[in-house]
């Protein structure tokens, strides 16, 4: 009986079709079609719940932009006079300058030139290290 059952089994055996599986890659990063890449953005796109906070400010007039690009080249130019007035011929010497309410210390050390820059108005302090 067993053996019956086992030959019934190897016949249907024959009988069975299969077909060979084969991966093909929808997103276009990984191998797939390029046609695919809008509409797999605009899936994810509808699926984000997160929004950009800074989109929603205001946007300065062009009278506005003018007037502080304007300002902004201005403290530039003030800036670059008055480090090369305190600095030189642009090489950073060891000691200590004052540009309005920043203190700036340069000194030598074994790391390299060291300068510590503090805002007196707010306490912060900043420390950059030009290597030897």
């Amino acid at each position: 009986m067993k053996k019956f059952i086992l030959l019934i089994c190897l016949l249907q055996a024959g009988f069975l079709f299969s077909q060979q599986l084969t991966y093909k890659p929808i997103n276009p990063a990984f191998g797939g079609d390029t046609f695919n890449y809008q509409w797999l953005l605009s899936s994810a796109n509808a699926q984000n719940d997160f929004k950009e906070e800074g989109l929603n400010r205001d946007e300065e007039s062009d009278l506005e932009d003018f007037s502080s690009n304007l300002n902004r080249q201005l403290l530039n130019q003030l800036e670059r006079s008055l480090l090369t007035n305190q600095i030189g011929d642009g090489e950073l010497e060891p000691g200590t300058f004052s540009f309005g309410s920043l203190e700036v210390e340069v000194y030598d050390s074994l790391e390299g030139l060291v300068v510590n820059i503090l805002d007196t108005n707010t306490g912060e302090q900043t420390q950059i290290i030009i290597p030897n």
